[in-house]
């Protein structure tokens, strides 16, 4: 093997042999984001929200659970953003092509940077996401939503997860990005192995995937650049490439990273809105016939799924400078583990929190979209496209039913299920559309 293999091998083993005997001995925090723990998550995020306003970790790090806190730190200037994804505990290196780094989707965005150069970036394409923007699109999203609904096959049972919970997200991200259908079962694989990489990296196998998708992403985002520099169209793609054209400050690296980033963003967590708010719906009776009887609860039923099944479950801030924070003394450089589904559970905020009520007054309270500077640039999109599934699976399927158990995702960080076994039974008289018929 390689001296860098080995050295990578090494450093994975470690993180994960250390991870794993802190969850063992209790320690929340390495319960939270070991993969080997057992340990319910919500069980974890109560732990540490009792544990005081700032838990600190035996791995070196704070973390809170706290609505208030939570709410307060993601606005607070004195913290900054850290990267995730694959190297984001320093453990391997980032991949590399030759000499040259990667374009990595997460770290090297605006995701992952500070204001000036975050607002910079944001602002390239921020006015694809306002609210008049996404109203412009909400009958192209619906008609891909029936379209997917038109395909399901309900002669026998169907993977909702693949059929239709994938399968909307990405045609939406791939039109609002000009990307040419052809490439979208592309766009799914890359998708599931970014997500597992924002789980951190613990087996070479893993890091060898990672790399082999970065690779793939740049060929492809660097070939379509080019083509949208040459002929530009009506999409996110071409008119970052017009404005890095006007921006000197704005790179080739910047143009790369951010449309990789808006096809993470903007794909793999609704994927997984759609999914958990699917489940919530089948496993609730209650919530379920509420939302069959009355349609228009659908906006109200999504924000109760992003509070309480979370498709990203935590994220994670820095100290920039020594500061004391909710009497914890933090060192600049010290990370703080920031738990927003634990904050959606907070009974000082959402009464009965562990009860999935469509019904909920303050269920948009959630923080499932982070807050500040770094508020989620694609929670309108993800919202309208999560409505607009729920509402048309549930009146076009009002009987629907699971036909198996759903199978979880391996992931913490990305929470949702992989797949989602069920029976789509047409309403009584109905005619099953041509693309269901028999051959």
């Amino acid at each position: 093997m390689p001296a860098t293999r080995l050295r990578n091998a090494l450093s994975l083993w470690t993180t994960r042999t250390v991870l794993r005997a802190h969850s063992l001995f209790g320690d929340p925090l390495a319960q939270v984001i070991s993969p080997s723990s057992a340990v319910p998550l919500v069980d974890a995020y109560r732990r540490v929200r009792l544990a005081g306003p700032m838990a600190r970790s035996r791995l070196g790090a704070w973390a809170t659970a706290r609505y208030s806190v939570v709410s307060q730190l993601l606005r607070d200037p004195r913290f900054g953003v850290v990267a995730f994804a694959g190297d984001s505990r320093g453990f391997v290196p980032q991949p590399r092509v030759g000499g040259d780094a990667l374009v990595h989707p997460i770290n090297d965005s605006f995701l992952s940077l500070d204001p000036p150069r975050h607002t910079r970036l944001r602002r390239l394409v921020a006015p694809w996401f306002t609210p008049r923007a996404l109203r412009a699109r909400t009958d192209r999203i619906e008609g891909v939503v029936r379209r997917r609904l038109d395909a399901l096959d309900t002669s026998q049972p169907v993977d909702l997860m693949a059929d239709f919970a994938t399968s909307v997200p990405v045609e939406v991200i791939c039109d609002l990005l000009g990307v040419p259908r052809p490439e979208h079962e592309r766009f799914v694989a890359w998708g599931q192995v970014l997500a597992t990489a924002l789980d951190g990296l613990f087996e070479l196998r893993e890091l060898d995937r990672l790399h082999a998708t970065m690779v793939e992403m740049e060929a492809f985002f660097r070939e379509l650049t080019d083509f949208r520099r040459r002929n530009p169209g009506d999409d996110v793609v071409s008119e970052l490439v017009r404005s890095s054209g006007e921006d000197d400050q704005v790179t080739a690296h910047d143009l790369l990273a951010t449309s990789e980033l808006l096809l993470v963003a903007g794909f793999e967590t609704t994927v997984n809105l759609i999914g958990n708010g699917v489940l919530a719906l089948l496993t609730h009776r209650e919530a379920r016939e509420r939302l069959v009887a009355d349609p228009g609860l659908a906006e109200n039923a999504v924000e109760e799924v992003l509070r309480h099944d979370s498709p990203v479950q935590f994220t994670a801030r820095v100290a920039k400078e020594d500061l004391v924070f909710h009497g914890a003394r933090l060192r600049r450089g010290e990370p703080v583990l920031v738990l927003l589904s634990g904050a959606n559970r907070d009974p000082s905020v959402f009464p009965d929190p562990d009860r999935f009520d469509v019904d909920r007054a303050n269920a948009r309270d959630h923080l499932s979209f982070s807050g500040g500077v770094h508020y989620c640039l694609g929670a309108g999109l993800a919202r309208l496209e999560g409505a607009v599934a729920v509402r048309e699976l549930f009146t076009r399927f009002p009987r629907l039913e699971l036909a198996g158990r759903p199978r979880p995702r391996a992931t913490k960080l990305i929470h949702g299920v992989r797949d989602l076994p069920v029976r789509c039974h047409e309403p009584a008289g109905a005619v099953a559309p041509p693309s269901a018929a028999p051959a």
